[in-house]
């Protein structure tokens, strides 16, 4: 079972808004005291956070997708929804998080450095804060936005200041292990390390990191053995180790050669790396040279042999046996001074700016375009806010598909419609092509609402007088009054012997 995982596919999804909710208060004497509806629980967020404590993607390999809690359903009598709880999602110092295009949207490097991978969606808007002066009972609410599903590639790129480079069991485990605290597995056969190690130099006042990197081959810029899986983690250093094997006993190699070839490997991963952040490119870096195994006294001989070959190229030479620990303090030394000058002449980080970016005066804020699909023609509507306003609307209810039509005619969709050419019948996409919502457009929209007002309003609400006791005496006398006025009107006639009606009594006569 693997237990270093360094790259991932991450598939996110942030919590949905929760629905908001259309009620009326209700109280003594006063059935309708106006709405109470309160909003939706926003949808919890997915944070990607870099913690010290963590050290490979592993989690996320098992684990792909994740998912953050969404926010609940509002509530009559103004209980507002309960928003969903952010998913905190611990990742390594050093991690790139990509697109699956390889866009790259975040580096990751120092504790606590947050990138929110995916927003929660909003909640909808109850009835009680739909309500206005002229729509005083609103009979709908906004339904809650989904969250964003996002598909990520999590890359980690060791953050150290040194990287040891090399053939297969040219040494390095051994050189950090002698050096550090690290411990990395070490044996007699190539491909021995399968993970990056990384172990801390304490050398007098100065430390560092140091990064063992798994063996190079010829070929590895290009996907051979283990050279490419891990070559990403060279990127950060500041100091390039080449550690060469002088006691190999594989024909055709010695230190030169190796060199060249680990040197031409570097160079053509370097010629795919877009550097951020002012860093060095990777093979104007300082490089140093060590030639190990010196304890074997034929690899002494070759060492002292290609030294000054080595040396006449610019590159600084140091003699070491990772068995007997001869030159490692020297090596140490001298990687710190090296190391404290890179970070002496590294450029200042500055704060990230905020750059207010303004709407422009004429930007309306969507777009309408004329197309051609397979059954003619239809006008497509592009825009942050229709398209969110689609989204929340509950298409069941007349009088929320109304409200949707005023708020679309008030940023002035139905204009550029006439503009584009749209006649009533025609048929109108809001949002994307495949997914968006599809009507056919109506110039004036009518639904029951207007019918009985201005739409979102209810007359019984405008009663807010109540008849005193003198008032309703005086209707009770006058209704009295009026009955008795009937009922005398019904003994005169009877007295005058009007009982029958006279169009009867003539077809009898006759």
């Amino acid at each position: 079972m693997a237990t270093f995982v360094d790259r991932v596919v991450l598939h996110v999804a942030a919590g949905d808004g929760g629905n908001g909710c259309a009620s009326i208060r209700r109280e003594k004497f006063k059935p309708l005291a106006g709405p109470d509806g309160a909003n939706g629980g926003k949808g919890g967020d997915v944070i990607l956070v870099v913690d010290p404590q963590t050290t490979t993607l592993l989690p996320y390999h098992h684990s792909p997708h994740q998912r953050a809690t969404s926010g609940t359903q509002g509530a009559g009598d103004m209980r507002a929804g309960r928003t969903g709880e952010d998913l905190i999602l611990p990742v390594p110092d050093g991690t790139v998080v990509k697109t699956l295009d390889g866009e790259v949207l975040a580096d990751l490097v120092g504790a606590g450095t947050r990138f929110v991978a995916a927003q929660g969606g909003h909640g909808g808007l109850g009835n009680a804060a739909l309500s206005s002066p002229r729509r005083k009972a609103p009979g709908f609410a906004l339904l809650g936005e989904e969250g964003e599903q996002v598909d990520l590639v999590l890359e980690l790129k060791s953050v150290a200041d040194v990287a040891l480079v090399g053939f297969p069991s040219a040494g390095k485990s051994s050189l950090i292990a002698a050096m550090s605290a690290a411990r990395p597995k070490i044996a007699d056969y190539p491909f021995t390390t399968l993970v990056p190690n990384l172990g801390v130099v304490q050398a007098g006042s100065e430390r560092y990191t140091v990064a063992d990197v798994p063996g190079l081959i010829p070929g590895a810029s290009q996907g051979k053995g283990l050279g490419l899986e891990f070559l990403r983690h060279i990127e950060r250093c500041a100091v390039v180790v080449h550690v060469l094997d002088c006691a190999t006993l594989e024909p055709g190699r010695d230190p030169v050669s190796d060199l060249d070839t680990i040197e031409a490997e570097l160079a053509a991963y370097a010629g795919d790396l877009d550097l951020a952040g002012g860093r060095v490119p990777l093979m104007e870096r300082p490089r140093v040279v060590v030639l190990n195994k010196i304890d074997v006294p034929e690899a002494r001989d070759l060492a002292e042999m290609v030294r000054p070959e080595l040396e006449q190229r610019g590159l600084r030479v140091f003699e070491i046996s990772t068995a007997s620990h001869e030159g490692l303090r020297q090596l140490s030394f001298a990687l710190a001074e090296i190391v404290a000058r890179a970070r002496a002449e590294a450029p200042t980080q500055e704060a990230t700016r905020v750059i207010l970016r303004p709407t422009a005066v004429d930007d309306a804020g969507f777009t309408v375009t004329r197309r051609n699909g397979p059954d003619g023609v239809f006008y497509q509507v592009r825009g942050a806010k229709p398209e969110r306003w689609v989204r929340q609307t509950d298409f069941n209810n007349d009088e929320a598909v109304g409200y949707l039509a005023d708020r679309l005619n008030r940023i002035g969709v139905e204009d550029q419609l006439y503009r584009a050419g749209a006649v009533a019948g025609d048929t109108v996409v809001i949002g994307a092509v495949e997914g968006g919502v599809v009507f056919d457009w109506e110039p004036t929209m009518q639904t029951g609402a207007e019918l009985l007002g201005p739409r979102g309003t209810d007359l019984r609400l405008e009663e807010t007088a109540r008849p005193t006791r003198a008032e309703k005496r005086r209707g009770y006398h006058e209704l009295m009054d009026a009955k008795s006025a009937a009922r005398d009107e019904l003994w005169t006639e009877r007295q005058h012997g009007v009982w029958t009606d006279p169009e009867d009594v003539d077809d009898q006569t006759s």
